[in-house]
């Protein structure tokens, strides 16, 4: 058996029926438990967007969400939409958009518990959190050591996904996209990759959230642009692009119709490999934010989602459908027998390639679309590596944060950044489809674990929904403190609300001034 065997192997075990299943039922759970908060918290995540609070210790929910949104708008966004379409027909579109609805409320419950169980990092000061904080203290007043295995496991799979697994995706797509547009080698790309991304990583989470919220919002606004260019030229085919969407999407198209299946489960796949609802990262960037109410934070994340999947990759489905630049393979693989053949012919890997034939469609024969999608490509696949990055470096922290030796922890960061660094090299001039596998056994053993974890730790999300919800009722602007909602392990809100922390307060200033030190979490009994 191959390596490329192996790793096909794990992914169709790790990626079976039971995780598309608790991905699409966790969400509409969520959305039922929360009255269907991706609804109706709308106008409060618009205006907790533009009116957070920043700090020396956080960032604004501003930031955070462009950290969420680096980390999410990316490879998935491109080339996941045309592997996709590829493997599951025009109907794994919908699905996408199914997951990325329910998604929303899964992605407000654990960015709301991110940010009730964050700390402050010991050596920088700066808020950290994450599914490994939540897991280990949400119930560790009643199972101690279970929480804290669960959490250790957690941490463990994010810093080997996080460095390992996903980075080589996303190296890999945007070295393709620039050999197909101008010849670059990929070699090339591999080593200028490495040297601009350990500038970013060692300036720790203040640089990559400053480079983050630079960078996105206007390579997402010129890349929605250069989708609507292609809309409006395509506008006869917008009835067609829906029609093949809904039609495939539950079988009644008679060229998808034998692969329903596909569509929801690449649908589903992609969906989340896109915009990451329940996968477990963005908590990472919701406990980051300097916020007044834990429920400010998970409105912001569940955002994200929307952006994520309803605009950028809506954009790229109907560049790919419109201009008719795919095929749809079966049986899951490339080369092989196609159910449809479109313009782009059956030489054309599903990946970047068919976005950049689809943008080429506006002016033919001079490769500006090629040329657009790897510059767009450049940008969200390499802000993408930067937020692996933060969380497997939030997740090494978790990990070694009981270590008192600080020369060693630090020595054990450098030794992940080089990982990273390799990891990254080696996916640029690897096989599309090697990256791929690995980067869907991270995304999917994340899922499983993060999505088992918080359905079983959802009551405080819920709690400090309800009370967000009650104070905002009472014309109030929410304020958190976990205690009298029966919350605990919260620590840092606790000393919060006792006004023993303050925003934009130092650890060294909050220790002169009360003796205390949020920084260096309370020892647990």
């Amino acid at each position: 058996m191959t390596f490329a065997d192996m790793i096909d192997a794990v992914n169709g075990v790790v990626w079976a029926l039971p995780l598309v299943g608790l991905c699409l039922l966790a969400g509409l759970y969520f959305s039922i438990r929360t009255k269907f908060v991706q609804v109706s918290g709308l106008p409060d995540m618009v205006k907790q967007l533009f009116g957070g609070e920043k700090s020396t210790d956080g960032t604004s929910s501003f930031q955070s969400l462009m950290m969420s949104l680096a980390n999410r708008v990316g490879m998935g966004n491109i080339g996941g939409v045309a592997t996709a379409i590829a493997f599951g027909g025009p109907g794994a579109v919908f699905w996408m958009w199914t997951v990325a609805f329910l998604g929303a409320a899964t992605s407000f419950i654990e960015s709301t518990l991110g940010q009730i169980y964050k700390e402050k990092d010991p050596d920088t000061g700066e808020y950290r959190g994450g599914p490994a904080y939540y897991f280990e203290k949400a119930y560790s007043h009643k199972a101690k050591a279970l929480s804290l295995v669960y959490g250790i496991l957690f941490a463990a799979v994010t810093v080997m996904a996080m460095s390992f697994f996903l980075p080589g995706v996303q190296a890999n797509g945007m070295a393709s996209a620039i050999n197909l547009a101008w010849g670059f080698p990929t070699w090339g790309v591999a080593i200028l990759l490495v040297i601009a991304l350990a500038f970013i990583v060692i300036g720790g989470v203040k640089r990559i959230a400053a480079f983050a919220a630079f960078v996105v919002p206007p390579m997402a606004i010129l890349y929605i642009i250069a989708a609507l260019a292609v809309f409006f030229v395509n506008f006869d085919q917008i009835p067609h692009v829906f029609g093949q969407i809904f039609s495939s999407a539950f079988g009644a198209n008679a060229v998808y119709g034998a692969i329903i299946g596909l569509a929801i489960k690449w649908g589903v796949q992609r969906g989340i490999y896109s915009n990451e609802a329940g996968q477990g990262t963005g908590p990472h960037h919701a406990a980051a934010a300097e916020v007044s109410h834990p429920a400010k934070q998970g409105l912001v994340q569940a955002f994200s989602v929307y952006i994520d999947t309803l605009f950028v990759c809506t954009a790229t489905a109907f560049i790919i459908i419109s201009t008719d630049m795919y095929s749809v393979f079966e049986n899951e693989t490339f080369p092989g027998p196609t159910l449809y053949t479109g313009t782009i012919g059956t030489d054309v890997e599903p990946g970047p390639g068919f976005v950049q034939n689809g943008f080429d469609t506006l002016a033919p024969g001079i490769g500006l679309g090629s040329s657009f999608v790897a510059i767009a490509l450049t940008f969200f696949a390499f802000t993408t590596i930067v937020a692996y990055y933060y969380m497997a470096e939030v997740n090494l922290s978790y990990l070694t944060r009981k270590i008192k030796n600080g020369v060693v922890r630090r020595g054990l960061l450098r030794l992940l950044q080089g990982l990273l660094l390799v990891s990254v090299a080696y996916g640029a001039i690897n096989t599309a489809g090697s990256a791929w596998g690995l980067g869907d056994i991270g995304v999917g053993s994340m899922a499983w674990l993060n999505i088992v974890g918080i359905l079983l730790l959802q009551v405080p999300a819920l709690k400090a929904l309800k009370d967000y919800r009650a104070q905002k009722k009472a014309g109030k602007d929410p304020q958190f403190d976990p205690r009298p909602l029966g919350i605990a392990n919260a620590e840092f809100w606790e000393l919060r609300a006792d006004g023993k922390v303050r925003q934009g307060q130092t650890g060294e200033e909050l220790a002169a001034e009360t003796g205390e030190n949020p920084i260096t979490p309370p020892p647990r009994s």
